[in-house]
């Protein structure tokens, strides 16, 4: 199954004075090389900092639709390397979100005033492309004004990561260097390309950057929360449990408390990480605050098998924000879960019908493929392909993706590649997990038992990790351990995966039957 892509909670600099309370968490960025493609027909106004060129605001829909004619021309020529395609998936995701960002800039859309424009707060209230509308005009009058250009650039990597657009990060990248060369020591653009080398996944860049933003400026949220992701996403734990400590004495507040839980949770102690993501939902005001909040809490609950309690928090979320797409999400999983395919299947199909991320297109595609349906669960894991080229052509590192959607419905040998090459740049329960998985679905069970076991050795609680543990040690001969594993994942989450799930219970049962 395609890993879920963490989100990072909102973060405001400037959001004023925080309950000095200890609270919880948030879900690292991930989690998920300059883009490829021929410019488009019609020119642009802007310079590529200030939208020209790719991705210029808005244009959902013409992405999304973008993303499908790439799949179904994948499917029909199955000859034609989809590295290849990547160029023209880019070229089409720019030209036509560039068409309909101008077309609706030409409309006389409200824009901002300059004050609002640059305000780090746009990033977590109200219309995030109206935001970023606002800071490409200040910016047009303004263009000497660093902070402004680092907080655009902090609104691109936001939205490419809301939107699942990718090409967003080169113009991000951009944007932070003309704040750098403006300001060559200014904590905000560093703390931002951490921030952006967090979104692509280079993690030692991110602690790289996030440790320059520090020595200037010791109490930066932004650069403190991912300070810890980096860590994590690097594997270094106990580290990590240091920064989230760090963090929380100089900043205490909802985006602090949301990694100092997640930290608590990969370490099996998920009693604390519920504690602390309560009393940040306690202190959350802002409906993106409210919504994030209890979506984490939904996320830990449905781990742990409780899937009513997981709905409660996602409609708790979706109370507070009805278009909070990862709080949508998660009710779908937790309905599928639950026995309620009819709303899953409307759910997800409605979440990839605007955003096609990996995740959800994994789930959907496998809720199909329980269903019967071969033809439309191939229909999403071909999306998941056509994202990761166009991941790849923006300078994301896809391989953790890659590795988990194509061992399970995909190239095999490629996602073994992608695994290995994930585990020599960071070593985490889940690039162990990934690595073990790929080995096992091509035949090298003796090699992945000892990764499958570094999976679990933390104490997380992840039935999917108990379930590929216990599937590689039936491979191996152990017999014994691979039932206490197996049970283990169905006791902990009987729906973790609407495939997985099932072959678990099958190979228990048959483990059962030759006792």
């Amino acid at each position: 199954m395609a890993p879920r892509t963490n989100d990072s909670a909102p973060e405001n600099e400037e959001n004023g004075k925080l309950q000095p309370v200890r609270r919880l968490r948030t879900r690292p960025v991930q989690g998920r090389s300059g883009g490829s493609g021929a410019a488009a027909p019609w020119g642009s106004p802007l310079p590529a900092e200030l939208g020209g060129g790719k991705g210029e605001g808005g244009g959902d829909e013409t992405r999304v639709a973008a993303l499908r004619r790439f799949a179904a021309a994948a499917r029909r020529h199955r000859a034609l390397h989809l590295a290849g395609c990547a160029a023209l998936l880019a070229v089409a995701l720019t030209a036509g979100s560039i068409a309909l960002g101008d077309a609706r800039d030409n409309t006389g859309q409200h824009v901002a005033p300059a004050s609002a424009a640059v305000s780090p707060g746009l990033l977590t209230t109200g219309d995030l492309d109206t935001g970023i509308a606002s800071l490409q005009s200040h910016l047009r009058d303004q263009p000497r004004d660093f902070g402004s250009w680092s907080t655009l650039g902090l609104a691109y990597v936001e939205q490419a990561r809301t939107k699942g657009d990718p090409s967003r990060y080169p113009q991000a990248e951009q944007a932070f260097k003309r704040s750098l060369a403006l300001s060559p020591d200014n904590d905000q653009a560093l703390a931002g390309r951490a921030a952006l080398a967090a979104a692509r996944h280079d993690f030692e860049d991110a602690l790289k950057y996030a440790d320059q933003a520090l020595k200037v400026n010791p109490y930066s949220e932004r650069a403190l929360c991912t300070r810890v992701d980096a860590l994590v996403e690097l594997g270094r734990y106990a580290d990590a449990a240091k920064a989230a400590d760090t963090a929380d004495d100089r900043r205490p507040g909802i985006p602090v408390f949301t990694r100092y839980a997640y930290v608590r949770e990969l370490r099996g102690d998920v009693r604390t990480a519920e504690r602390v993501l309560r009393q940040a939902l306690s202190s959350a005001i802002s409906p993106g605050d409210l919504a994030y909040v209890a979506t984490q809490l939904g996320q830990l609950s449905w781990n742990q098998g409780d899937y009513d309690t997981a709905l409660t928090h996602y409609a708790r979320a979706l109370a507070a924000d009805e278009n909070y797409l990862p709080a949508l999400e998660g009710r779908a999983r937790a309905q599928a879960a639950g026995g309620d395919r009819a709303g899953a299947l409307k759910g997800l199909e409605d979440v990839v019908a605007r955003y096609p991320l990996p995740g959800p297109l994994v789930e959907l595609g496998e809720l199909y493929e329980s269903a019967g349906d071969k033809v439309k669960a191939d229909d999403q894991y071909a999306l998941v392909d056509a994202w990761t080229a166009l991941a790849r052509a923006n300078g994301v590192n896809a391989d953790l993706d890659t590795a988990l959607a194509a061992a399970d419905h995909g190239d095999r040998k490629s996602a073994l590649r992608a695994a290995r090459s994930e585990w020599d740049r960071r070593q985490t329960v889940h690039t162990a997990d990934a690595l073990a998985w790929a080995l096992h679905v091509n035949g090298k069970d003796e090699e992945a038992l000892p990764y499958a076991r570094k999976a679990t050795a933390t104490g997380f609680r992840n039935a999917a990790f108990l379930y590929h543990r216990g599937v590689i040690e039936h491979a191996t001969g152990n017999a014994e351990d691979a039932r206490e594993h197996l049970a283990a994942a169905l006791k902990l989450n009987p729906g973790f995966s609407p495939l997985g799930a099932r072959q678990a219970r099958k190979a228990l049962k048959d483990l059962e039957a030759a006792k």
